[in-house]
């Protein structure tokens, strides 16, 4: 009965949650055509989250909203278990937040024009230090608008829950722009849809937001130790194997 019902609202979450996501990806392109960045614009990508989640049976809890101000621009960071993260971290966050995405998803009719108007920051991880550029480039224009970037360090999802590595990318980053680090910490979203399955299942996801971390006054020998320091963090709120080793390359 468990696998027939976890294939029922597997297939009625799919089939919800593509159209509306087509929905989502036409509103957002005649939005860009018609007015300014903003308002609409930023609502949409957690009425997105939301909707995934409602549909799946998924409850969402959110812990430390007061530690996150609505009003300021962050670089915000997160263990990466499972591609519902993404929708988790849209609905929870109280803030506008764009992410980052690989240079795969741009090519998918629609969903891809939309991605580059509502300014989800493309990643093509084969260019090389023009892919450094490219990500400084977006998340500047991000935050000009007020809008706080998403990344997972970890660069791709767990594959047996244990936390990866944290890259100096986001770190670098933040202190680049000088705004202030927002680690989170996401659990339970591998047990809704785990790496590699198809099969959705209901369940509980809880977002932390930890309390944020200056970049002010920081310099290059500074990353290391924030980006351990981070890992540390996140890990022991979910509670999982922390392995900080981290590298100098961004994903």
């Amino acid at each position: 009965m468990g696998t027939l019902t976890n294939s029922l609202r597997s297939v009625l979450t799919f089939a919800v949650g593509i159209p509306v996501t087509a929905a989502c990806a036409v509103v957002v392109i005649l939005h860009t055509l018609l007015r300014p960045p903003g308002g609409l614009l930023d609502r949409v990508p957690g009425f997105w989250g939301r909707t995934w989640c409602r549909v799946a049976s998924v409850k969402l809890t959110v812990e430390g909203l007061e530690r996150i101000d609505p009003k300021k621009a962050y670089v915000v960071i997160s263990n990466h278990q499972s591609a519902f993260d993404i929708f988790a971290h849209f609905a929870a966050l109280p803030v506008p937040i764009r992410f980052l995405a690989k240079q795969e998803l741009f090519k998918i009719p629609l969903f891809g024009a939309a991605m580059r108007r509502i300014g989800i920051v493309e990643v093509d991880r084969g260019a090389g230090r023009a892919t450094h550029q490219a990500v400084n480039r977006g998340a500047a224009a991000n935050m000009s608008l007020g809008r706080s970037l998403m990344i997972y360090p970890e660069g791709t999802r767990s594959r047996d829950g244990a936390m990866l590595p944290f890259k100096k990318g986001a770190f670098a980053i933040a202190r680049n722009l000088g705004v202030p680090i927002v680690p989170t910490a996401i659990t339970g979203s591998r047990e809704v849809w785990s790496p590699g399955s198809k099969m959705i299942r209901s369940g509980h996801i809880t977002v932390t937001i930890l309390d944020p971390i200056s970049t002010e006054n920081m310099t290059l020998r500074d990353l290391s130790g924030l980006t351990e320091h981070a890992h540390s963090l996140i890990a022991n709120v979910a509670d999982v194997e922390a392995t900080p080793e981290p590298s100098d390359s961004l994903r």
